[in-house]
Protein backbone atom coordinates (compact mmCIF):
# COMPACT_ATOMS: atom_id res chain seq x y z
CA UNK A 1 0.00 0.00 0.00
CA UNK A 2 1.26 3.21 -0.63
CA UNK A 3 1.71 6.19 1.28
CA UNK A 4 -0.22 9.22 1.22
CA UNK A 5 0.36 12.33 1.92
CA UNK A 6 -1.82 15.51 2.81
CA UNK A 7 -0.77 19.16 2.21
CA UNK A 8 -2.38 22.05 3.44
CA UNK A 9 -2.23 25.13 1.24
CA UNK A 10 -0.89 28.25 3.66
CA UNK A 11 -1.84 31.78 2.81
CA UNK A 12 1.86 33.62 1.87
CA UNK A 13 0.43 37.11 3.90
CA UNK A 14 3.95 38.64 3.13
CA UNK A 15 3.83 37.85 -0.98
CA UNK A 16 0.03 38.83 -0.83
CA UNK A 17 1.02 42.12 0.69
CA UNK A 18 3.59 42.42 -2.00
CA UNK A 19 1.24 42.21 -4.73
CA UNK A 20 -0.73 44.56 -3.28
CA UNK A 21 1.45 47.31 -2.72
CA UNK A 22 2.41 46.65 -6.16
CA UNK A 23 -1.40 47.81 -7.25
CA UNK A 24 -1.61 50.25 -4.24
CA UNK A 25 1.66 52.08 -6.14
CA UNK A 26 0.18 51.82 -9.87
CA UNK A 27 -2.68 54.02 -8.51
CA UNK A 28 -0.75 56.47 -6.97
CA UNK A 29 1.24 56.75 -9.95
CA UNK A 30 -1.74 56.92 -12.10
CA UNK A 31 -0.15 53.77 -14.29
CA UNK A 32 -0.76 50.83 -15.76
CA UNK A 33 -0.15 47.85 -15.02
CA UNK A 34 2.77 46.06 -17.48
CA UNK A 35 1.95 44.48 -20.66
CA UNK A 36 0.69 40.80 -19.90
CA UNK A 37 1.09 41.91 -16.04
CA UNK A 38 -1.46 40.07 -13.96
CA UNK A 39 -2.32 42.25 -10.76
CA UNK A 40 -3.94 41.04 -7.67
CA UNK A 41 -7.62 41.62 -7.05
CA UNK A 42 -9.06 43.05 -3.74
CA UNK A 43 -11.21 39.23 -3.09
CA UNK A 44 -7.57 37.20 -4.14
CA UNK A 45 -4.69 36.29 -1.99
CA UNK A 46 -1.52 34.11 -2.48
CA UNK A 47 -1.67 30.91 -1.13
CA UNK A 48 2.01 28.47 -1.54
CA UNK A 49 1.57 24.15 -1.32
CA UNK A 50 5.24 23.39 -0.17
CA UNK A 51 6.49 19.59 -1.37
CA UNK A 52 8.37 17.73 1.10
CA UNK A 53 8.54 15.16 -0.99
CA UNK A 54 8.81 15.12 -4.80
CA UNK A 55 7.59 12.01 -6.74
CA UNK A 56 3.40 12.46 -5.97
CA UNK A 57 0.23 10.95 -7.59
CA UNK A 58 -2.37 13.00 -6.73
CA UNK A 59 -5.45 11.30 -4.85
CA UNK A 60 -8.07 14.33 -3.75
CA UNK A 61 -8.50 17.40 -2.87
CA UNK A 62 -10.06 18.47 0.82
CA UNK A 63 -11.70 21.77 0.91
CA UNK A 64 -14.45 23.35 3.97
CA UNK A 65 -16.10 25.96 3.62
CA UNK A 66 -17.77 27.52 6.62
CA UNK A 67 -20.27 28.56 4.90
CA UNK A 68 -21.51 29.59 1.58
CA UNK A 69 -19.46 30.84 -1.22
CA UNK A 70 -17.33 29.72 -4.12
CA UNK A 71 -13.39 29.76 -3.93
CA UNK A 72 -11.38 29.22 -7.21
CA UNK A 73 -7.65 28.43 -6.87
CA UNK A 74 -5.43 28.75 -9.84
CA UNK A 75 -1.69 27.95 -9.85
CA UNK A 76 1.33 29.65 -11.48
CA UNK A 77 4.07 28.07 -13.63
CA UNK A 78 7.33 27.37 -12.70
CA UNK A 79 8.62 30.35 -13.97
CA UNK A 80 7.49 33.10 -11.50
CA UNK A 81 9.84 33.85 -8.93
CA UNK A 82 7.86 36.03 -6.87
CA UNK A 83 10.45 38.08 -4.99
CA UNK A 84 11.96 38.67 -7.95
CA UNK A 85 9.08 39.47 -11.38
CA UNK A 86 5.71 40.75 -11.61
CA UNK A 87 3.29 37.90 -11.94
CA UNK A 88 2.22 37.79 -15.47
CA UNK A 89 -1.29 35.95 -17.54
CA UNK A 90 0.60 33.77 -19.26
CA UNK A 91 2.25 32.04 -16.27
CA UNK A 92 -1.50 31.46 -14.99
CA UNK A 93 -2.23 27.23 -15.68
CA UNK A 94 -5.55 25.69 -17.05
CA UNK A 95 -7.73 24.60 -15.31
CA UNK A 96 -8.60 26.39 -12.12
CA UNK A 97 -9.69 24.54 -9.44
CA UNK A 98 -13.29 25.81 -8.37
CA UNK A 99 -15.16 24.76 -5.46
CA UNK A 100 -18.35 25.91 -3.60
CA UNK A 101 -21.13 25.89 -1.48
CA UNK A 102 -24.91 27.27 -2.80
CA UNK A 103 -27.34 28.46 0.33
CA UNK A 104 -29.41 25.95 -0.16
CA UNK A 105 -26.85 23.22 0.74
CA UNK A 106 -27.01 21.69 3.99
CA UNK A 107 -24.25 22.13 5.90
CA UNK A 108 -22.96 18.26 6.25
CA UNK A 109 -23.08 18.59 1.93
CA UNK A 110 -20.13 17.50 0.42
CA UNK A 111 -18.55 20.78 -1.13
CA UNK A 112 -19.23 20.73 -5.19
CA UNK A 113 -16.82 21.21 -7.87
CA UNK A 114 -15.94 20.62 -11.60
CA UNK A 115 -14.67 16.93 -10.50
CA UNK A 116 -12.92 16.77 -14.28
CA UNK A 117 -10.96 20.28 -14.15
CA UNK A 118 -10.21 19.52 -10.24
CA UNK A 119 -8.76 15.93 -10.87
CA UNK A 120 -6.69 17.62 -13.86
CA UNK A 121 -5.36 20.32 -11.62
CA UNK A 122 -4.55 18.19 -9.20
CA UNK A 123 -2.44 16.15 -11.88
CA UNK A 124 -0.58 18.66 -13.07
CA UNK A 125 0.44 20.23 -9.51
CA UNK A 126 1.68 16.57 -8.86
CA UNK A 127 3.56 16.44 -12.39
CA UNK A 128 5.10 20.10 -11.30
CA UNK A 129 6.11 18.80 -7.55
CA UNK A 130 8.56 16.52 -9.76
CA UNK A 131 11.12 19.55 -10.67
CA UNK A 132 9.64 22.22 -7.81
CA UNK A 133 9.82 22.42 -3.83
CA UNK A 134 7.07 24.95 -3.83
CA UNK A 135 4.24 26.37 -5.52
CA UNK A 136 2.50 29.63 -5.95
CA UNK A 137 -1.51 29.57 -6.30
CA UNK A 138 -3.97 32.42 -6.39
CA UNK A 139 -6.90 32.00 -4.28
CA UNK A 140 -10.37 33.83 -5.42
CA UNK A 141 -12.84 34.29 -2.82
CA UNK A 142 -16.46 34.88 -4.18
CA UNK A 143 -20.35 35.04 -3.13
CA UNK A 144 -19.22 35.42 0.90
CA UNK A 145 -16.48 32.81 0.99
CA UNK A 146 -13.41 34.48 2.73
CA UNK A 147 -9.63 33.26 3.82
CA UNK A 148 -11.15 32.86 7.11
CA UNK A 149 -14.20 30.22 6.23
CA UNK A 150 -11.53 28.25 3.84
CA UNK A 151 -9.97 24.94 4.82
CA UNK A 152 -7.91 23.65 1.78
CA UNK A 153 -5.70 20.77 1.17
CA UNK A 154 -4.55 18.41 -1.59
CA UNK A 155 -3.76 14.87 -0.65
CA UNK A 156 -1.26 12.78 -2.92
CA UNK A 157 0.22 8.85 -3.11
CA UNK A 158 3.60 9.17 -2.11
CA UNK A 159 5.43 7.03 -4.95
CA UNK A 160 8.18 4.93 -3.67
Amino acid sequence: MSEKIELPFRLDTQLTEVMRLRVQSLQQRSQKRSEGERLLRANEAVYRLDFSKQSLRFSHWTVRLAQPGRLTVTATSQLWTPDLTNLMTRQLLEPAGVFWRSPKDSPDAPIQCYEADADEFGERIAELAKVRKVMYFLFEFADGCSPETIDCSITFKVDN
